[in-house]
């Protein structure tokens, strides 16, 4: 089967659940069986290299595939046993029965993966028959290791107008790959407070190992508040052996912050957009994280999620995360922005073209924060930069007018990324960077005249394209193409009246 129709062919399989199960059950049925599948095979391949390697006694060692990332499967959890019973009147407890066996040989595992959801799906055995040979179809390891989440994103972009609720939306592999080239993360803890199915991780564990660094050497801590997608995130992570912390359980970082006392070296995050009834009137007033700063109003979460973020942040920590446009200006939040400003904690302000998202065209923006904006050597991989004191600036970056159209999404190419991370360096470094119509280098006493606005079309020099134009030429080019009509006009007119005159009529 061709790599680009991999997906294709899976939603035209899951096609075939129409009327047997809720829309929003498609993805976690053929993931979770996906997940199921590829889990065997990395096993079987462990299985025969401890054969060839001539350990042969450890084959049903637990620790001979934990300690390569690899999960143990018991015999009760073999695909080519489902494979072969596929038909059977109790497929769906069998399936139940090879997760569940899965996560109790795979401590890692504990709470990550669905219990009895296929036997309480009551899907038709036929379907799932048709379902498991289109999945066994599939040999994974013939594609790259991202696999599972290249299928994740596409079933998501397929359902995402449905499921883009309370403002929460995938994010495009283009844009997190912006996210951290930005703050260029390397070893410590990385942390996402609405870490969803764990994509942003997935993203950054890759960034990570292009730029050889250790995954041992980083840990990632995340928390997710709907139970399907906390054990979405939690397969998602597993299975590519990435080291993570997400709770022992789902919950609401607002109500129940499952890392209250942790302290992070990165954050990379999108929250939901203009979240509404994050709080009651009366809830968490006098909670720890907004010390400082005003209460966040229970009308729209934007700035509770910027306090959260901050209040995770160490001495040196960077921040990276994209919100709606309208906590640029929002005057609501105008004492904590204006605060937050002054505190010294944004280093760049950087809106992102339209049309980024699956499901929606909302204006996002992508934020960095930096506690520590002091002269300093930064280092990452091979490069060291000498970083200034960017203390009391802020650099603005427009991009509303780059990237690629790919059907009716806007892409941000690989050129695109490069120019903007370059801006950015040079900006920290001390290069002039002031460029017309894409950014512009500002000053804490700038903004306090803007009233603290974050807009950066309120700093950046837009060329006025009226100014440009010639009126007294464009006029005199627009009276001489109306008299030239006029005349042709004219001219018809009169042949016409020569020809009505000779055949009796007059005009």
């Amino acid at each position: 089967m061709k790599k680009e129709n991999i997906e294709s062919t899976l939603w035209a399989t899951a096609n075939k659940l129409r009327g047997s199960v809720e829309w929003g059950e498609y993805k976690h049925i053929i993931l979770s069986l996906i997940f199921l599948k590829f889990a065997n095979e990395k096993f079987t391949l462990q299985k025969e290299k401890l054969i060839n390697d001539g350990k042969e006694k450890f084959i049903d060692t637990v620790e001979f595939y934990s300690q390569d990332n690899i999960f143990f499967i018991p015999p009760e959890g073999s695909w080519s046993d489902l494979i072969d019973s596929a038909s059977s009147n109790d497929i769906s407890q069998k399936i139940d029965t090879a997760i569940a066996s899965l996560e109790k040989n795979n401590p890692t595992l504990s709470g990550a993966l669905p219990t009895n959801y296929f036997t309480r799906l009551n899907i038709n055995k036929t379907k799932i028959k048709q379902i498991l040979d289109s999945i066994n179809n599939l040999n994974l390891q013939e594609f790259e290791i991202d696999i599972i989440g290249r299928i994740y994103e596409y079933f998501l972009s397929k359902f995402s107008e449905k499921e883009g609720k309370e403002g929460q939306y995938y994010t495009p592999k283009h844009v997190v790959k912006l996210m951290n080239e930005l703050i260029k993360p390397e070893s410590g803890i990385i942390y996402d407070p609405c870490a969803g199915t764990g994509g942003m991780f997935v993203q950054t564990a890759e960034y990570l190992n292009k730029n050889k660094v250790d995954l041992k050497n980083v840990s990632f801590y995340g928390q997710e508040s709907v139970s399907t997608t906390y054990k979405l995130a939690r397969m998602n992570l597993s299975i590519r052996g990435i080291p993570h912390n997400f709770g022992n359980e789902s919950s609401d970082t607002f109500k129940n912050d499952l890392h209250k006392d942790l302290k992070t070296d990165y954050i990379i995050a999108n929250p939901p957009f203009n979240q509404k009834g994050w709080r009651a009137q009366n809830e968490l007033v006098e909670d720890e994280r907004w010390s400082g700063y005003e209460v966040p109003l229970p009308g729209n979460a934007n700035y509770a999620w910027i306090l959260h973020m901050i209040s995770k942040m160490n001495k040196d920590s960077q921040a990276s995360f994209l919100l709606a446009n309208g906590a640029l200006e929002d005057e609501d939040s105008f004492e904590i922005r204006k605060k937050i400003i002054q505190n010294g904690l944004i280093e760049a302000i950087i809106t992102l073209p339209r049309n980024i998202f699956y499901g929606t065209d909302i204006s996002v923006t992508l934020w960095i924060l930096n506690n520590n904006k002091s002269e300093k050597i930064f280092a990452s991989g091979n490069e060291n930069y000498h970083f200034r004191n960017r203390k009391g600036e802020i650099i603005f970056i427009d991009l509303r007018k780059v990237g690629k159209k790919v059907g009716k999404y806007i892409e941000l190419t690989d050129e695109d990324i490069a120019k903007t991370v370059q801006t950015f360096y040079s900006w920290r470094t001390g290069s002039h960077v002031d460029i017309d119509e894409y950014s512009k280098s500002v000053t804490i006493e700038e903004l306090d005249q803007n009233n603290f606005s974050l807009i950066p079309s309120r700093y950046i020099n837009f060329k006025d394209r009226d100014l440009e134009i010639d009126f007294e030429k464009e006029m005199k080019e627009l009276q001489s193409d109306i008299s030239n009509n006029v005349s042709e006009q004219k001219k018809v007119i009169d042949e016409l009246s020569e020809v009505f005159k000779s055949i009796g009529y007059e005009i």
